[in-house]
């Protein structure tokens, strides 16, 4: 098992991040459906535990078979790179699982998170974990302006270093301190545990997710932020009709061409301009 601490700066507050989040989230869903591949989500709903504990349930399914290693398909009968994921949000705590039905016990990614307002990455153990986990834990620091991303996913729309907040004011972030000097800030400190029990597979796959998961938490903070005129302003009302639209938009794509992508002029063209176009 793998287990990694994420730490993500943000120049945004706590109660902003909660919105952009879930607006991000359901455009990044869009993102990756298409061509019988993406997101299902089969319930997005209240909950309440018995401790007292209340947020909104989400179960999706994620049919993505194209995106794994070419080395894990060969060996995976059909429909078994299916993963399931729920999801409890009571911001500002989220917890996230992901299994897989072919593999049971034997995979889980779960993701623990907490939004602190004013945090600049400094707390030690925001999440308190214990301290067997903390001498396995790796922290990593997410530098949403500098740390480098795919070239195939790079869109200047969606470079904090380019991007500027026509609502807010904010960027583009080309202060190479920009972590230490924004104003307003927060982080998102995720806890990731990454099991997979394969013999002769585990190291190399478990590395493989650990990849990914950077990577994805560096490409959604940087929409995130270059999208915020999208979502600045909206209510919670707002983006649950929002969620509700996406899920019927997105049980017609899974089955129609390729998966959409989220276009400059569609997501972030109206709203934000590039250092270029100011």
């Amino acid at each position: 098992m793998l287990i990694k601490e994420y730490r993500v700066v943000n120049n945004c507050t706590e109660s902003e991040y909660k919105i952009g989040q879930l607006y991000a989230t359901a455009m990044a869903s869009k993102e990756q459906t298409g061509g019988g591949e993406g997101v299902e989500v089969l319930k997005n709903e209240p909950y309440e535990k018995e401790n007292g504990e209340k947020g909104q349930y989400t179960y999706k399914i994620f049919r993505l078979a194209s995106r794994v290693p070419s080395f894990v398909r060969a060996i995976a009968p059909a429909g078994a790179l299916d993963l399931y994921e729920e999801a409890w949000n009571a911001y500002p705590y989220c917890k996230t699982v992901l299994k897989n039905g072919y593999m049971k016990d034997n995979f889980s990614i779960v993701y623990e998170t907490l939004h602190v307002n004013g945090s600049r990455g400094e707390l030690d153990n925001a999440l308190k974990i214990s301290d067997s986990d903390l001498k396995k834990r790796e922290v990593v620091m997410i530098d949403v302006a500098n740390d480098k991303i795919d070239p195939k996913d790079y869109k200047p729309h969606e470079d904090p270093k380019l991007v500027h907040s026509i609502k807010t004011g904010r960027g583009p972030l080309t202060d190479k301190d920009w972590i230490k000097n924004c104003e307003p800030v927060m982080t998102c400190y995720k806890l990731v545990y990454i099991e997979f029990k394969w013999f002769g597979l585990q190291t190399k796959v478990e590395s493989f997710l650990a990849k990914t998961i950077h990577n994805l938490f560096i490409k959604f903070h940087r929409q995130l932020f270059c999208w915020m005129d999208q979502w600045y302003g909206m209510s919670i009302d707002d983006i649950r009709a929002l969620e509700e639209q996406i899920k019927k938009d997105l049980d017609v794509k899974r089955n129609e061409g390729p998966p959409i992508d989220a276009d400059a002029a569609s997501v972030a063209g109206n709203s934000v301009k590039t250092s270029e176009g100011k």
